[in-house]
């Protein structure tokens, strides 16, 4: 009775732990500053969402939990129950070169690569690890396909599928719903809440404020950490403002940040053609300006 309720109260503390915690961390490339000074933690079975503009810092913070970079101060800390070879992280398909010989099979067996080696021969568990990730994402028809034969959301499929393709405690996503077609984006978001439901721990980075409205826990990102914890604490007025500092836009009485000065307006997919947009610039003097 002892041992069973032990057993019980160590899994209890194991659910609440976080699954990273970061402590005064900071990132460096030579004499420019990544990532200034930042703590945050990332809660186990749960979404997060770290969200902030191009160059935020967004992407290092992804690629520290993976163990690619080290922090040049402070203590960024994986659980000691999630293994490095058990984090899996998927790129963008921006930062893969599409003109490698390989099939999009071959791409997603890579996935198994951590567990096995590189050099090692595919168990038939691997290779049934393989054909359900592909399944997942609905690319099982284009296993024999080079990635310069894909579209950018197919694409994006095929790497999201190398990640589920991994044995992972840990799911690592970089920006994986941006400029996907609308099937490929609905697909991607189903399975990132499905590995949810199934007790994983994701973290997706995004510049999408309706993406981050939907995640459980959020991470506000500009140059360092501005803010983290539920979406409603986080993405407040101040919090955004401080973070974009650009412009505010009004669609129908709602309020909503442009990403980057980057980003038009007019390309804002949530916004019908019939809908009038007030932009509000809002450290610019002036009148905001009104495009119809």
């Amino acid at each position: 009775m002892g041992s069973k309720l032990s057993r019980m109260v160590d899994s209890r503390m194991l659910s609440t732990m976080p699954a990273v915690t970061a402590t005064d961390i900071e990132f460096r490339y030579g004499g420019t500053i990544a990532v200034a000074t930042s703590s945050f933690v990332i809660p186990r079975s749960a979404v997060t969402a770290l969200i902030g503009p191009n160059g935020s810092g967004k992407s290092t913070i992804l690629s520290g939990i993976a163990g690619l970079v080290a922090p040049t101060t402070g203590r960024l800390a994986v659980h000691q129950t999630i293994a490095r070879g058990r984090i899996a992280l998927v790129l963008q398909t921006t930062k893969v070169n599409d003109a490698l010989p390989i099939t999009v099979r071959e791409i997603v067996s890579m996935g198994r690569y951590p567990g096995i080696g590189e050099l090692s021969r595919l168990t038939d568990a691997d290779r049934t690890a393989v054909a359900d990730a592909m399944d997942r994402m609905s690319i099982s028809d284009l296993q024999g396909k080079h990635l310069s034969e894909l579209s950018g959301g197919q694409r994006q499929r095929v790497f999201v599928a190398q990640g589920l393709a991994q044995d992972r405690d840990l799911l690592l996503l970089d920006e994986p719903l941006t400029g996907l077609d609308l099937p490929s984006a609905q697909a991607i978001d189903a399975v990132i809440h499905d590995e949810q439901k199934r007790g994983g721990t994701i973290v997706m980075s995004t510049h999408d404020l309706a993406e981050a409205r939907v995640a459980d826990h959020v991470v506000l990102m500009a140059g360092r950490v501005v803010a983290s914890g539920s979406p409603g604490d986080v993405l407040t007025a101040s919090n955004l403002t401080e973070a974009y500092g650009s412009a505010l836009l009004h669609v129908d009485g709602e309020q909503i940040f442009l990403d980057d000065p980057a980003h038009r307006p007019t390309g804002t997919r949530h916004v019908h053609q019939d809908r009038t947009i007030h932009v509000e610039a809002l450290h610019d003097e002036g009148d905001s300006q009104q495009f119809s």
